[in-house]
């Protein structure tokens, strides 16, 4: 179930590292807009500990631990829509490399990209310089429903 296509139909930039609250929050938000989020995949690596269910807004969604998927990556599966593979921001993450992760993740040029050669690359080319003050970063984020996800929602296989 690894993405061996590597590629990215967005990004996703939570709050914090609570995996409960931000994937329910992903969820909630997704739902209305690419259809009912029934599956979430994510390598346990840089999230201890991983829910095995979260709850959604009249559903519950289960979560999967895959060591085979990129660890910079979610995937969300649903019905309807099929499969999103997402570049996972850490929260961490200063608003100006978040940006430039977030427009890397979702546009057409990078669709190639997997979600460790787009991290490695903003690390090689912008270092740690930009761990900025985390609470003046999520205002500046862009994202008006403050779910911290961006992508491209017209994409199913």
């Amino acid at each position: 179930m690894s993405n061996l296509r590597g590629r990215l139909d967005g990004a996703w930039w939570p709050c914090s590292r609570d995996l409960t609250q931000e994937l329910s929050a992903l969820a909630d938000t997704l739902d209305p807009l690419w259809g009912r989020v029934t599956r979430i995949a994510i390598n346990p690596l840089h999230w201890p500990p991983v829910p095995l269910k979260v709850p959604v807004s009249g559903h519950v969604v289960k979560v999967g631990r895959l060591t085979e998927l990129d660890p910079h990556q979610i995937l969300l599966s649903s019905y309807t829509a099929g499969r999103w593979d997402l570049l996972v921001i850490p929260p961490e993450t200063s608003a100006p490399a978040a940006a430039r992760l977030m427009a890397a993740a979702s546009g057409s040029a990078h669709s190639a990209t997997t979600a460790s050669s787009l991290m490695a690359a903003e690390q090689a080319l912008h270092g740690g310089s930009e761990a900025a003050d985390r609470g003046r970063d999520r205002e500046e984020k862009g994202a008006a429903d403050g779910s911290g996800h961006f992508g491209r929602p017209g994409r199913t296989t």
